[in-house]
This record gives structure tokens, C-alpha cells and sequence, in this order.
């Protein structure tokens, strides 16, 4: 070997065998207890709290001074899909990138203290996003794209543990963290796309050990209860139900909260069945300890257009009823009672023309003429992306609102038949025609503030989508930011524009805030991927480019 090739190669070699740099400084091991009740200072998990709120109690930047906001330090991140939740613990930042790339940082400076590289044997997980992490003990909990559950040394981000949860190769994988409730790390597998006899689930595992303590099917199974529903379909045929959302956590209740997506493929007429498809689009209730299901509420029974129901439950009470919301694609705001699954209330945006829903009951019915036929062409709003999708509302106790982003489009499609064979299936489209909505006014973003009570108190469009999640604090701000570019804080109440600032490319994953010192911080995230909801305005708004390239956190503060 030529001299120059065998230093670069011994180069590469040392680099990807590098030890981790450094150690964070002591760290408190994160309870129970404080998971339930965090530290105002910390961000413990991906909603910040365990109901799922995305709320704040930081105080320090307000709607009086949150123009004075600077940029203190910012962060690149690996390259991918970059759809991240960076969690903060006694002054440390663990962040993920793509590809399971965990770092830690010093939250007031950005300087790097140790990092985990996740190594594959393929090229199959390498970019894929980490949508959050969680944190246990003295313990950084990593759901990995290749279907395992990691145990990373706070301090150090050596392994603790590692257990093996489902096959990669056929597909299964995680893309969100998990929940950690009482010592349980409660995690939904992704990936459920392909007919295999195993179906998909929610496992909880020791979060000593790693060991698994039970495993729930997302899907009915053949002579089990809901079973029935899938028609005479064998269990290898029963695909989806993904549960690629992590949940929510009601300690009085003793219940965790979990959205499942829906069957696979796609259409009806697709995948075989006119059933219901139980546990599929559906809200379930289970016990921490042990998985079993209290009550489940199925939202959208026999779902045919890849209308997710899997996002975030948000646990509110209202009129001191203890509920439940979330909102799926088709942009309807679902409360149920979190203590019985009772369907409580249902507000329609008013932009999908698929489903009727009886405000009774909450029953649905498909509108006339929307049912998918094989190969022929169904126009229907809004698209696959959804009218809302993985990029989290967030509730604020001032207002009882929730602060939804939404992005305005439809579709043309042709639904096709499938592979019916072990390892077949998948959606089943074959044809995809996106434009923008007919009462859009020609902007593809919307940003909602929406009561508890469906009541909307004011709304933002912006020609390209909304697609980071939304922050809401104490000091009246709600943070978001747009496909464009832009990061905007804007008033709770009013709706009022209070800060922009432009970053090097989109404005994705979940901002945080956080505390050191007594100094708040506000952490956003830049980049690329994300599906749909960042291919779309490439196609229907051409005029507003950004760069390929740019993952990133940036944190902002007020001077000092």
C-alpha cells in the first residue's frame, strides 16, 4: 500500500475507534419522581413532562423581551433525516443525530463531552432520525433504527446494556425514544409495513437490565379479542399498526397512553378486508407494569387513506374531567376520558373531505365516493402528509389551547393490490399527484392556536408548512418554525409576531428550553428529511428553496 494511502487509511481507522472524549461533570440520576415532576431547569423528556404538554415553566423570556433573544451556540449535526428532541439534565445536553449518533454537550457553552456512534453492519440504518431519547438513573435510553433498545452511560455514553427487540431485516425499527414510567422503558416498534407472522407491538423493558417484561400487540390477532375484525385474514396479513409515537403518562391513574397507526396496506380494497382492524388508528390505555390494555378507543375503524392516528396524547383536564387529546391527519381534535376511553368531543379543522364524524358518538362514516378502488385514480384532502403529522402541538395553561402546525394539501392517488407472500405487502399506492388545497389562499403552512374546547383563538399561514413541533412557556410564547427557514416566537394570547430569525436551512424536530445557572436557554433545530411535509413545497412552492444540507441546533438567549 502507498504510504499517503496507509496513514489516511490508519486516519479513518483511529477515528472510528476514537474512545469518548471526555466525561460529563457529576449528574444527578434522574427518578421516578423527577420524570414525573421536573426540575423548572431540565427538559427529562421528549414533551418535557409525561402528560405531553411541550410546556415550560421558564419564565425568564417573555413577550416583553423575547426580540432581545441572541444565538449563544450552535451545533452541527450528522447528516439524515434530522427530527430530533434534545433532552438537558443538570446543566448536560444529550442530542441525537441521524444515523444514532448520541452526543453530550455542555448546555451553556456547546462544547462536547463524550459521544456514541452507532455502528451497523449495513448501510440500512445510517441517517435514519431519532425523533427523541429518554433518560433513567444514571442511564441515556437509545431506540435505534436496526430494532434494539441501548443503554448509554450518562457520563460517559459507554454501553450499560443493549437488548435485541425485533429483526431489522424485515423491516422493523424504531424512530422515536421511548417513555420510561416507574422503572419501565415503554417503547412502539416502527416499520410494521411488510407481512411477517410476528405483527407489531409495545414492549416494556427493565430499565436496569434491559430485559423485556411484556410485549403488547398493536394488532388483533386470529381467536383473540378484536380478532374478528380483521375478517378470516391469518396473522402473517395483519400489517401496521405501528406505534412509531412515543406515549403519554397519567401517574394518578397508573395508565400510559399510546397512539397506533394504521393497517397496512393502505386501501381496504388493498389489504383484503372491510373489517374494523383492531388496534389499528386507534388511542390505547395500558398498564406500565405489566402492558395489558384498560381500554382502548378506536378512532377511525377500517381506515383507508393513511390517515395516521399515532401522534401525541396530550393529557389535559377539563372541567375536572381528566381527558385525553390528540389530532391525526385528517386535522380533528379527539378528547376522550382518559380514565374509561369514552369519546368525550371531536372539532374538525374543516379541511378533509374524507370522513364524517357523529358528534355524539364519535362514530365515523366515509364520505361518499372516497373509498379507494384498485387502479383508479381518488382525489381526497388532505394528502398522505396529513393536514398534521409527528411535528408535536403543544398546550399552554394560560390559554387551555393547543398550538397545532398544520400544512394545507391534497392529493391524487391510485391505490394498487399487493404481494400477498411472507415478506409482501407494503402501502400498495403506485400513483401520488400532490396540489395545494382549494382554501388555502396558496400557502401550504397554517399555524392553529385551538381551545380545549375546539374554539380557534387565532391562526398564521405561511406559504411554505410549519414543520417543527411547537414550545410553549410561562412567559407567554409559543416557538415555531417554518420549511422556509424561519423560527418565529409568537404571543399565546394574541397571536401577536414577536420574534424571527432565519437559520441555514429548515426549521425541523422539537425546540426546547431549558436552564443553566439561572440563564434560559431556547434550543432549535435545523435540517433535512422528514417525509413528506419537506418534499411537498419542493414541488408546489419551487420558489422558496433551501439549502440541502444544514442539521443543526442553535440555541439562543437573552444578552447578559
Amino acid at each position: 500500500m502507498h504510504r499517503f494511502a496507509l496513514l489516511a487509511a490508519l486516519v479513518v481507522l483511529a477515528a472510528s475507534a476514537a474512545p469518548a472524549l471526555g466525561q460529563a461533570p457529576e449528574v444527578r440520576p434522574v427518578t421516578d419522581a423527577m420524570l414525573a415532576d421536573p426540575p423548572p431547569e431540565s427538559w427529562l423528556n421528549w414533551r418535557r413532562t409525561l402528560d405531553g404538554w411541550g410546556y415550560s415553566p421558564l419564565d425568564q423570556v417573555t413577550r416583553d423581551n423575547v426580540g432581545d433573544l441572541r444565538l449563544e451556540w450552535s451545533w452541527a449535526m450528522e447528516a439524515g433525516s434530522q427530527q430530533t428532541t434534545p433532552i438537558v439534565h443538570d446543566g448536560v445536553m444529550y442530542l441525537a443525530s441521524p444515523g444514532n449518533v448520541v452526543q453530550a454537550l455542555d448546555a451553556a457553552t456547546g462544547d462536547l463531552l463524550w459521544e456514541h456512534r452507532r455502528e451497523f453492519p449495513t448501510a440500512r440504518g445510517r441517517g435514519r432520525p431519532n425523533r427523541s431519547i429518554a433518560i433513567h438513573g444514571d442511564r441515556i435510553i437509545l431506540n435505534t433504527a436496526d430494532a434494539n433498545i441501548v443503554a448509554l452511560d450518562a457520563r460517559t455514553g459507554e454501553v450499560a446494556w443493549e437488548t435485541e427487540v425485533a429483526d431489522a431485516a424485515k423491516g422493523y425499527q424504531y424512530t422515536s425514544g421511548a417513555l420510561v414510567v416507574d422503572g419501565v422503558v415503554i417503547s412502539g416498534m416502527a416499520g410494521c409495513l411488510r407481512f411477517w407472522d410476528d405483527g407489531c407491538f409495545i414492549t416494556g423493558h427493565d430499565a436496569a437490565t434491559g430485559r423485556e417484561l411484556w410485549r403488547t400487540s398493536t394488532v388483533a390477532r386470529p381467536g383473540e379479542p378484536g380478532g374478528d375484525t380483521w375478517g378470516d385474514l391469518p396473522m402473517m396479513f395483519r400489517g401496521g399498526g405501528d406505534a412509531w409515537i412515543a406515549g403519554s403518562y397519567d401517574p394518578a391513574l397508573g395508565l400510559t397512553f399510546w397512539g397506533v397507526a394504521q393497517a397496512k396496506p393502505w386501501a381496504q380494497v388493498s389489504r383484503r378486508t372491510d373489517g374494523d382492524a383492531l388496534y389499528t388508528s386507534s388511542t390505547l390505555a395500558l398498564d406500565p407494569a405489566t402492558g395489558e390494555m384498560q381500554w382502548y378507543f378506536q378512532h377511525l375503524p377500517g381506515e383507508s387513506h393513511d390517515m395516521d392516528e399515532t401522534f401525541e396524547r396530550i393529557l389535559v383536564d377539563v372541567d375536572g374531567r381528566p381527558s385525553v387529546f390528540t389530532m391525526g391527519k385528517l386535522g380533528i381534535l379527539w378528547q376522550l376520558d382518559r380514565e374509561t376511553g369514552r369519546y368525550i368531543n371531536a372539532t374538525d379543522l374543516g379541511y378533509q373531505n374524507i370522513v364524517d364524524i357523529d358528534p355524539e358518538t364519535g362514530g365515523m362514516s366515509f364520505r361518499p365516493g372516497m373509498m379507494p378502488v384498485l387502479d383508479e385514480r381518488l382525489e381526497f384532502c388532505p394528502s398522505h402528509s396529513g393536514l398534521k403529522s409527528w411535528r408535536a402541538m403543544a398546550y399552554h395553561p394560560e390559554t387551555e389551547a393547543f398550538y397545532i402546525p398544520l400544512t394545507l394539501n391534497c392529493q391524487r392517488t391510485v391505490y394498487s393490490d399487493v404481494e400477498w407472500r411472507e415478506g409482501g405487502g407494503g402501502a400498495g399506492m403506485v400513483f401520488r399527484e400532490n396540489f395545494l388545497h382549494p382554501d388555502s389562499g396558496g400557502n401550504l403552512g397554517e399555524f392553529v392556536a385551538m381551545h380545549v374546547s375546539g374554539e380557534i383563538l387565532w391562526s398564521h399561514r405561511k406559504r411554505t408548512p410549519y414543520i417543527s413541533a411547537s414550545l410553549t412557556t410561562a412567559g407567554g410564547l409559543v416557538f415555531v418554525g417554518t420549511f422556509d427557514r424561519r423560527a418565529y416566537a409568537y404571543d399565546v394570547a394574541t397571536g401577536d409576531e414577536l420574534w424571527e430569525t432565519r437559520l441555514p436551512t429548515s426549521v425541523q424536530g422539537f425546540p426546547i428550553t431549558y436552564s443553566v445557572d439561572g440563564r434560559q436557554y431556547v434550543a432549535i433545530g435545523t435540517g433535512i428529511g422528514g417525509g413528506s411535509w419537506t418534499t411537498i413545497p419542493l414541488e408546489l412552492t419551487p420558489e422558496k428553496r433551501r439549502p440541502n444540507g444544514g442539521n443543526g441546533l442553535f440555541v439562543f438567549a437573552l444578552p447578559e
